[in-house]
């Protein structure tokens, strides 16, 4: 069970909540120069221990809702995968630690073109499935899309029992980056909050990304994911409360 609710400030104006669910998470250490033209305004690349990541990861979104009320039939349960890497940022009230998206994929055109419109980010739309097993303690899970005719998989494998990561951990430093950036052409950054408890997580004994990223990430991305992880994990998940986005001054 949940032991608290996501919780937005009085000041921020809810547009979207949900429920992430199952999400698998592989993790790749790559160059920071990598990244360089990605990383929004007012924002710096964020890293564990000196290392940059980019993450590949696949997730099931459950019971959507605009403002809080407003159910989109036949779009409130749906899967997403995203190429995302991890950024921060100075506020007066701490380091905010977010999350920039490189890509974005969903099986419904319409929110595709909501999520762009609303945050300009970079989403996409393919024809998409998951498979999710509970043997036990363990977990397996499973997202797949289909992209020119070809099948992309991304999956991962566990034992045991989920648990909180260990504090300074890799799996605490990719789960909780609490914001989000988007970076846009001669303008200002987008900035939003998403909210959700921490996650219990199990480490994957086993995890890959099988097929052809060229189209969609591009050849050096695609690279990167043609290596084997440096770490994987499936999270439970929660629920996630969005903010609308503000323009960084």
């Amino acid at each position: 069970m949940e032991m608290s609710t996501p919780q937005l400030a009085p000041f921020e104006r809810l547009f979207l909540s949900a429920e992430w669910r199952d999400l698998v998470m592989l993790n790749y250490a790559v160059e920071p120069n990598l990244l360089a033209a990605y990383v929004p305004r007012d924002t710096k690349l964020d890293s564990f221990n000196g290392t940059t990541y980019v993450s590949l990861v696949g997730f099931r979104f459950l019971r959507t809702k605009l403002f809080g009320f407003l159910t989109v039939p036949f779009h409130s349960n749906f899967d997403e995968v995203n190429l995302r890497f991890y950024v921060r940022r100075q506020e007066s009230d701490g380091i905010r630690r977010g999350v920039v998206f490189i890509s974005e994929i969903v099986p419904r055109m319409a929110i595709a073109r909501i999520a762009r419109t609303v945050y300009g980010e970079n989403y996409v739309s393919y024809p998409m499935r998951h498979s999710i097993e509970r043997n036990g303690p363990g977990a397996r899970a499973e997202y797949q899309w289909r992209l020119n005719r070809e099948s992309c998989r991304l999956r991962a494998e566990s034992s045991g029992s989920p648990a909180h990561p260990s504090e300074g951990s890799l799996n605490q430093f990719i789960t909780e980056h609490y914001w989000g950036y988007t970076a846009r052409p001669n303008r200002a950054s987008l900035e939003y909050h998403v909210s959700h408890v921490p996650w219990r997580v199990w480490t994957a004994g086993a995890a890959s990304f099988e097929g052809d990223a060229s189209a969609l990430y591009g050849p050096t991305f695609a690279e990167v994911l043609r290596r084997s992880p440096d770490s994987a994990f499936i999270a439970e998940g929660s629920s996630v409360l969005i903010s609308t986005g503000n323009q960084l001054k």
